[in-house]
């Protein structure tokens, strides 16, 4: 067991890549391209917290020598936090898929939350020793500085300012979602079955971005009033239906681009919009460059 893990250390590091982006905080970028499983193995100590997004592909993460697995999928994150023992990453990552980790000490945390550690429930003075595991969906925001991360081709030298702000903008997207925020002050997500029609709603307009429903018709169809439609919403995503449903369209219209498969004017249609002028000014509101300026810094 020890050699073989030696050896898929060795393998590892040819796709793996760490950034430290100061004291006590780091980001790890493995990246398989390959067609076969890749094993990264980092040693980890308790003191740390471990957020791992798989923005491609799927990753398992292997613990106690291989007796238990934790399967992490495409879109998909795992917040990791021991403070009782340590949890080294042991990642059996798939052929063709691609993870983000951030490491963050426990005490540069409680540094970011001090005046809202009640928000954060692992950082309140009843969990401070405890154990803390939670997976969750990667949304469309935060898949957009995931990309940004594992993309980065600016000058080398402002690589680590860069992740810096990257790697905070992540984690504050992360907890901006409302359920990580104590039960009692979101009292919607009480009611499972109210849970199960907006993610419902998030499915309706992701499928038919090209022409979603307007609001009300959202709400009639999934069978919620509009004020609850607009306050679940808000809590489970952390943004508004249409505000979602943007960062979702241009983060499609980007992967499309990066394919090269359709010029501007057919990705624009495919993501809902009529006249490439819009579409162009849509792009370039979110991602400061426009679509045609994007491809080519692409190289």
């Amino acid at each position: 067991m020890n050699q073989e893990l030696k050896t898929n250390k060795s393998i590892a590091k040819r796709s793996f890549e760490e950034t430290d982006v100061e004291d006590g905080f780091s980001i790890l970028m493995f990246k398989n391209d390959e067609n076969a499983v890749q094993y990264v193995a980092k040693e980890i100590d308790n003191t740390f917290l471990q957020f791992h997004f798989c923005i491609k592909g799927s990753t398992k993460f292997v613990f106690n020598q291989g007796r238990y697995t934790l399967d992490i999928h495409e879109e998909n994150s795992l917040l990791l936090y021991n403070p009782q023992r340590e949890l080294p990453i042991d990642l059996q990552v798939d052929p063709n898929s691609w993870i983000v980790s951030v490491l963050i000490s426990i005490k540069k945390f409680h540094g970011l939350f001090s005046q809202e550690a009640d928000y954060i429930s692992f950082l309140s003075e009843d969990n401070k020793d405890k154990k803390y595991y939670k997976d969750g969906v990667i949304s469309p925001s935060m898949a957009i500085v995931l990309n940004q991360l594992i993309n980065f081709n600016l000058n080398q030298s402002i690589k680590p300012l860069y992740f810096k702000g990257k790697g905070y903008e992540l984690l504050s997207l992360y907890f901006n979602r409302s359920e990580d925020a104590n039960i009692e002050q979101c009292p919607f997500l009480v009611d499972e079955t109210n849970v199960i029609k907006i993610r419902k709603a998030k499915d309706i307009i992701v499928s038919r971005m090209a022409e979603p429903p307007s609001l009300q018709e959202l709400a009639d169809e999934i069978g919620l009033s509009l004020k609850k439609l607009k306050e679940g919403f808000k809590q489970i995503y952390g943004d508004s239906v249409f505000s979602f449903l943007f960062d979702y369209k241009m983060e499609v219209a980007r992967k499309l681009l990066e394919a090269g498969n359709d010029n501007v004017n057919e990705v624009g249609h495919k993501v809902g919009y009529s006249t490439s002028s819009h579409f162009i000014a849509a792009f370039k509101k979110k991602y400061g460059t426009t679509p045609k300026k994007y491809v080519m810094s692409l190289g």
